[in-house]
């Protein structure tokens, strides 16, 4: 036995040692791929800054991105990825695939403007010369421009390490209205997703750790009954009477919802004119919370003010879901295995002219004139509260484990939505936080395709906050997304 001891010790820390350097070189191989991705995501420079600029000019808004889509589309196809167009009954949605086997690794690539935002890539307040009054006040042209380029840098990566697994790239339209996605969703577009990444830009670059809100978007239509206001109005219902009681109701509602409750609208259209009773009327709602339980007891609550100024005002009336959104699920496992990424490349660095352009803006602005944020923001322990707007990327959290990121691409605190965004957005500085998504989102796929062991953290972490139930749309099943009017 005190001959065996010795054999059996020496044995032990052989074995450890080959342990140790197994995982010293798993670590070592992941950091190489790495290493290639963000390489060729450098090389993509010029085709990221091209595709952004294009987008930029198209600023095409919300389900009718047709020339954005195909841009993107052709860049895609280029690259050797295969294309399928008008997914989920939406004409600029398409999916573009590279690849076989597992690991399935999504890449979201949005790129519809905002209308009336439309501005020069100058740091002050000026219409585009060509007229165009959208732009890209949210950054999509370099969100669309960045995850594509990420989605080509990965494959390339893989084929010079010969690495298996798959690569889809969904080109979401109509975010800025939560539409894309959500429809999408409901076809089952996002099945069969091992993760997800997503990206978007901001005045910041970090980690996403906040869930956002849940949210419906619906319209109430009123029916009345026209008739001259003055000379006998007696015989008229006025649709707009109820439209004002409803708000009335909802208003007098804001009392007794919770601090993180959001609700806001709009009348599109209140009537023809002041001597005409308004036989019909629209008004158009958004109701947000922290999550889908919570925005459904609210919603529920509205519906009932909206039928009770329908009897009040001897109207009836219609309720149409535009869209609806859970909150965004976060995945630690994989913002942690982000962080690392992110570190790795870093936040996009600017030259003296550039940040002078971005204190300038913000002079304009009356904001503190800090320019270009430059660093990596830490990852908290904890998720962040609730805040900010909805997204559509959430109902993509809840088909597979996602997680996203923000890359600096406008000046610090100007106005977001804004012709003050759609400026910076249009400059080299602006796209130099694309190049940086791109990397991060290569360098990211790459890690996620040599990790399986990530992956299969990310899987338990989703199924426990999930409970393992599938996902479920907040629209009804045969319900067709919104398109644009063929006259539009």
């Amino acid at each position: 036995m005190k001959h065996i001891m010795p054999v059996l010790r020496t044995v032990l820390v052989l074995v450890l040692a080959g342990m140790f350097v197994s995982a010293s070189s798993a670590r070592a191989g992941s950091g190489k791929y790495q290493k290639t991705a963000i390489e060729e995501g450098e090389k993509l420079r010029p085709k990221i800054y091209e595709l952004a600029q294009a987008l930029w000019d198209y600023s095409e808004t919300a389900l009718k991105e047709k020339r954005s889509a195909e841009l993107l589309i052709r860049a895609l196809e280029e690259a050797g990825f295969t294309v399928e167009r008008n997914v989920a009954g939406m004409p600029t949605a398409f999916v573009a695939t590279w690849g076989s086997g597992k690991p399935v690794i999504g890449i979201l690539a949005e790129f519809d403007a905002l209308p009336g935002v439309g501005n020069e890539p100058v740091p002050e307040k000026k219409p585009r010369s060509d007229g165009v009054t959208s732009g890209h006040g949210c950054g999509h042209n370099l969100f669309g421009a960045g995850s594509v380029g990420g989605a080509i840098a990965l494959k390339n990566a893989m084929v010079r390490h010969k690495l298996k697994g798959t690569i889809k790239l969904f080109g979401t339209p109509a975010e800025e209205t939560v539409v894309g996605k959500v429809y999408m969703a409901k076809a089952g577009v996002f099945d069969g997703l091992d993760a997800v990444l997503d990206w978007h830009p901001s005045t910041e670059t970090k980690v996403k750790n906040q869930p956002g809100r849940a949210m419906n978007n619906f319209t109430v239509e009123f029916f009345g009954q026209a008739a001259h206001a003055s000379a006998d109005p007696w015989n008229g219902r006025s649709a707009l009477d109820a439209v004002e009681l409803m708000n009335y109701g909802v208003n007098l509602m804001r009392e007794h919802v919770k601090p993180t409750t959001r609700i806001h609208y709009v009348i599109p259209n209140g009537g023809e004119a002041p001597n005409v009773v308004p036989e019909y009327a629209k008004v158009w709602y958004y109701v947000r919370d922290i999550n889908r339980e919570e925005v459904e007891k609210y919603y529920q609550r509205i519906l009932n003010i909206a039928k009770g100024a329908a009897l009040a005002t001897g109207t009836t009336h219609k309720v149409f879901l535009i869209t609806g959104v859970h909150e965004y699920l976060l995945n630690r496992p994989l913002q942690e295995a982000l962080q690392k990424v992110m570190e790795r490349v870093g936040a996009p660095k600017y030259t003296e002219e550039e940040q002078e352009f971005a204190r300038r803006l913000q002079r304009f602005v009356g904001k503190e004139e800090k320019g270009f944020d430059d660093e990596v923001k830490p990852l908290a322990d904890k998720p962040e509260p609730p805040s900010g707007g909805s997204t559509d990327v959430a109902e993509v959290s809840w088909i597979a484990p996602t997680v996203g990121f923000s890359v600096t691409t406008a000046a610090a605190g100007v106005p977001w939505h804004s012709w003050a965004t759609t400026a910076c957005h249009g400059t080299e500085a602006g796209k130099k936080g694309a190049v940086v998504a791109a990397k991060i989102i290569a360098a990211m796929g790459a890690e996620l395709m040599t990790n399986p062991k990530l992956i299969e953290e990310a899987k338990a972490f989703f199924m426990e906050k999930t409970k393992g139930k599938p996902y479920q749309s907040p629209i009804p099943v045969d319900q067709p997304p919104p398109l644009p009017k063929k006259t539009d």
